[in-house]
């Protein structure tokens, strides 16, 4: 299954078309406009199965930092300080990484 199964193309593009400048990409923002914000539990731990690149069970930050390629292999990376701001949004416990449960807090709230 591919992100594209899940989101529509054309929400995913606009998605990225917002954030295109350095230091622009806001993860709520990102979710509304990818419509990645109304999908269902099910969906999400889908669309987060598909962002551990490694299938780790968690999103490092390393994975974070190449977060928009999941999307689009042509998009940019995160900057270090959008991976970091974007680690501290969604990691309550404070390991360092996202589980799916915290992404999914994430995106839907």
């Amino acid at each position: 299954m591919s992100l594209t199964d899940i989101l529509s193309p054309s929400d995913i593009a606009a998605a990225l078309r917002d954030c295109q400048a350095p230091d622009s990409f806001s993860p709520k923002k990102f979710f509304q406009i990818s419509g990645m914000s109304k999908k269902s539990s099910s969906q999400l731990k889908e669309i987060f199965r598909i962002l551990d690149n490694d299938q780790s069970g968690f999103i490092e930050e390393d994975e974070l930092k190449y977060f928009l390629q999941r999307f689009e292999c042509g998009a940019r990376v995160l900057t270090a300080s959008e991976t970091k701001t974007f680690l501290a949004t969604a990691d309550h416990d404070g390991d360092g990484k996202i589980g799916a449960e915290e992404f999914q807090e994430m995106v839907q709230s």
